[in-house]
């Protein structure tokens, strides 16, 4: 019977004790389970820049190896090389109908991106910045050349081309040029299209030496190691590098192994991309297919940390250019868009282990947003069509529960008279079983089979980008953020409460009080969890109270509100 009665409080808080078993884990000093927290560390330096990837095979930062040999060691911030021409360092801003970002002329780096329609999580009254070089936080995108003594991102270019989208222009170009550097120079041309945050990179290199030369083009996203602001300490989402390929899909790399040197993921590849991902944002390098690179991520500095890419230039004879265009993506995890860019890169946003279940739950979200126009009653009509699809499941489970509860009276008495007996009991209980037709474990296998799916969708709401700063109605006006009157999360745990008094009571007077006790206790977690999340589950309450309260009422086993003595 322990193992019957462990299994329904699973099954009505189950949920929520995953929750609390991660947030005491962490408590406690351990890797959380379910959901991974990404250790936090230090603040972060403010270095100029990373230094550029070195093509080793020793040492604490080796990366894989390339075809030559570099002149910069790992570790070390390469300086502006011997034929580098002078100039003054100046932050380029560019500005799109949906981005400012901001340039250095020091290697033609993006050291900033501001998204214009998004909000911040911390400042509402600000737009969402994700690179940015500042005293809060280092996280940039930068390429250069490896192979010899060549352009890197440190290397002073000049800059021309407009620094505005106009009205009624589609796509803007700029042009980061280099001066020669043992003949190489490496020019680089960025061109943005209206309504879009991919950037066209194209990285062209010119031989005006006298000899052959055979560079490596690095592009690598380099970020601190600290959680970004504004995010809960309620749940959990995965902040640091991700590798992804065909051949051994999307793998996520913790800071920390990083910093231990243990990280495990496909280094050459002809195919895939190379990304720095947090909640609702990613930024990633992307190459066309077929195109051969060797995969990195290492420490830079102190809680400074680099992932990307390394790939050859063919041979270039004296006179010769070479070219080769790629994209840079840095924005929101808008699932279509990211699908449409380049195999896998949808997984940034990351479903956990239930993708396959929260895949289509997205899809269908998404087409329910098509028809409400309305985030927040998208999330109403979703549940309302996942209750209907499992109406009979719940219907039996509602059923057995009904007749336990029926029941409960002669277990009470039963119990209370052989309290002195417990083989006794056991075996009048059984009977008891048998003869009201009644199965223990009845209410539990079907709701068990639905955990799943709601565990889905809640990584769905927690996932979609789409949830930040959209309204529901009247106080709520970002269901991506806690109801900031605490409304939501008040009906919740009324709900949660009523559902339980429509549940049979545990025989056990212990665990009766437990099953009043923690919808109390884990409804504190709601308060500072995203406004969508707390509506999909009153949502459900409210949808599971009506056809359970129907079902009790049909059977003539009414609520009763009997709280236990606590004592």
């Amino acid at each position: 019977m322990n193992d019957i009665r462990r299994t329904i409080l699973w099954v009505i808080f189950g949920f929520s004790l995953v929750l609390l078993w991660d947030q005491w884990q962490l408590h406690n000093g351990k890797k959380a389970t379910f959901f991974p927290k990404p250790e936090i560390a230090a603040p972060a330096p403010t270095p100029a820049a990373g230094s550029a990837p070195a093509s080793t095979t020793n040492g604490a930062n080796a990366l894989p190896t390339a075809t030559t040999a570099v002149t910069a060691s790992p570790g070390q911030v390469p300086t502006s090389a011997s034929g580098a021409t002078a100039t003054a360092r100046e932050k380029i801003e560019i500005e799109t109908d949906v981005l400012k970002l901001s340039f250095d002329s020091e290697g033609g780096s993006l050291v900033r991106s501001e998204f214009t329609q998004h909000r911040d999580l911390v400042d509402p009254n600000k737009n969402m910045v994700l690179l940015d070089q500042s005293s809060n936080r280092v996280y940039m995108a930068q390429t250069g050349l490896i192979g010899g003594d060549f352009p890197t991102h440190k290397t002073p270019m000049s800059f021309s081309g407009d620094r505005k989208l106009k009205d009624g222009q589609n796509e803007l170009t700029v042009r980061f040029e280099s001066a020669e550097i043992n003949g190489v120079q490496l020019i680089k041309t960025y061109t943005f299209k209206r309504g879009s945050h991919v950037i066209n990179v194209k990285h062209d290199v010119v031989n005006k030496g006298s000899v052959p030369v055979s560079p490596q083009l690095y592009m690598q996203l380099v970020r601190d190691g600290n959680k970004p602001e504004g995010e809960s300490a309620f749940y959990f989402t995965f902040t640091g590098p991700a590798v992804y390929t065909e051949a051994k899909k999307y793998q996520k790399l913790e800071f920390s192994d990083i910093e231990k040197n243990k990280t495990e993921f496909e280094k050459s590849s002809p195919n895939g991309y190379v990304a720095m991902v947090q909640h609702y944002f990613a930024s990633a390098w992307l190459l066309p297919e077929g195109i051969q690179r060797e995969n990195f991520a290492r420490k830079v500095d102190t809680n400074l940390y680099a992932v990307g890419m390394i790939t050859p230039f063919a041979e270039l004879a004296p006179g010769q250019t070479r070219s080769l265009s790629n994209q840079l993506f840095s924005g929101p995890q808008e699932e279509k868009v990211l699908e449409a860019l380049t195999p896998g890169l949808d997984l940034v946003k990351d479903y956990g282990w239930l993708a396959m279940l929260s895949k289509p739950l997205y899809w269908l979200l998404d087409q329910l947003h098509s028809v409400l126009q309305n985030w927040g009653w998208s999330i109403v009509a979703l549940v309302l069509l996942i209750k209907i699809a499992f109406y009979w499941l719940n219907a039996k489970a509602y059923s057995s529960m009904a007749k336990m509860k029926a029941i409960n009276p002669k277990i009470m008495e039963m119990r209370e008279r052989l309290k002195n007996n417990p083989q006794q009991m056991q075996q009048e209980m059984m009977k008891i079983y048998r003869e009201e037709k009644v199965n223990p474990m009845g209410g539990c296998f079907p709701i068990m089979v639905q955990i799943p799916v709601f565990i889905a969708l809640y990584w769905v709401l927690l996932s979609s980008v789409e949830m930040r700063n959209a309204p529901w109605v009247g106080w709520i006006q970002d269901l991506a953020a806690p109801d900031p009157y605490y409304i939501l999360p008040l009906i919740m745990t009324l709900t949660t409460l009523l559902q339980t008094a429509l549940n049979p009571a545990p025989p056990d007077p212990m665990q009766a009080k437990l099953m009043w006790m923690m919808p109390l206790i884990f409804s504190v977690m709601f308060f500072f969890f995203p406004a969508g999340l707390v509506l999909y589950w009153i949502t459900n309450n409210i949808l599971s109270i009506a056809q359970q309260w129907m079902i009790n009422t049909r059977m003539g086993v009414p609520p009763q509100f009997n709280l236990p003595k606590f004592k």
